[in-house]
């Protein structure tokens, strides 16, 4: 059994075979996806996630306003996210959230002010979040410290890239860490060393689908599918048998979510 618990299947890239995409899913034994909503969080794209949550059984949502997106919060932005975890049960956490210091897709200043706005949202509606950091791993860091984020709730560091310093940082926290198909890129080997620290108790896996194909795949449209072969080259990174990594991993994420193993 395995779970991608992170996939974006709501997108276009899907439009045209989304039920053939999570048919093959299954076939390949992933029971649970877990579909984040990211997008202008005025046009829709949080619903459009519930939605699919909502069509498939053992899919799952997530709904934030990614730090891309951040100039676009507002008042009304807040209040619509409120509104969704309040009234969808589709929702188990809130995400992807957080800093991203490659694009600079919006300001820093107004990133690390939606990014704690964000973790306080969670915390009051007792929800995990997922974090999204990229070239800002202090600062990820230091504002999960003073939100108090991770605690009762916990989250998840998705698509881990950071140092094995922020992964056991955040792992001290109360934080799972996942690892996408880029652990597997040649050039990787520091998420490789991170991968190697993580406790097993703490790990997950995911696609972020359509994004990062793990070899031997790489250059295709990813899809959650394809986290078998993240999930196997973790296991022979760890020394543990496939079949193993993903019990455990798929443990980790139902305990996370509050989901009952399906």
């Amino acid at each position: 059994m395995f779970v991608d618990s992170h996939a974006h299947i709501d997108g276009e890239e899907f439009d045209a075979d989304r039920d053939e995409v999570v048919a093959r899913a299954r076939a390949a034994g992933v029971r649970a996806i877990l579909n984040v909503g990211t997008g202008d969080p005025h046009g829709g794209h949080f619903e459009r996630a519930i939605a699919v949550a909502q069509k498939y059984e053992g899919v799952y949502a997530a709904v934030g306003v990614h730090p891309h997106d951040a100039k676009l919060f507002d008042e009304d932005a807040g209040r619509r996210l409120s509104r969704l975890l309040e009234s969808s049960a589709r929702i188990v956490a809130l995400g992807e959230i957080g800093l991203d210091y490659h694009y600079d897709h919006s300001p820093r200043d107004v990133q690390r002010d939606v990014f704690a706005r964000q973790l306080r949202m969670a915390r009051g509606a007792r929800l995990p979040v997922i974090i999204h950091s990229r070239e800002a791993d202090e600062e990820t860091v230091e504002i999960l410290r003073d939100e108090r984020a991770g605690g009762d709730t916990g989250g998840v560091m998705h698509c881990f890239g950071g140092s094995v310093r922020m992964a056991l940082s955040v792992i001290e926290m109360g934080f799972h860490v996942s690892f996408a198909g880029n652990v597997t890129f040649k050039k990787a080997e520091g998420l490789r060393a991170a991968a190697r620290v993580v406790p097993l108790e703490r790990l997950l896996v995911e696609t972020d689908c359509p994004f990062l194909s793990p070899v031997p795949l790489r250059g295709r449209r990813n899809e959650p599918a394809h986290v078998v072969e993240t999930a196997r080259f973790l296991s022979e990174l760890r020394g543990i048998p496939l079949a193993e990594l993903g019990r455990v991993t798929s443990a980790n994420f139902f305990r996370l979510f509050s989901l009952k193993p399906c």
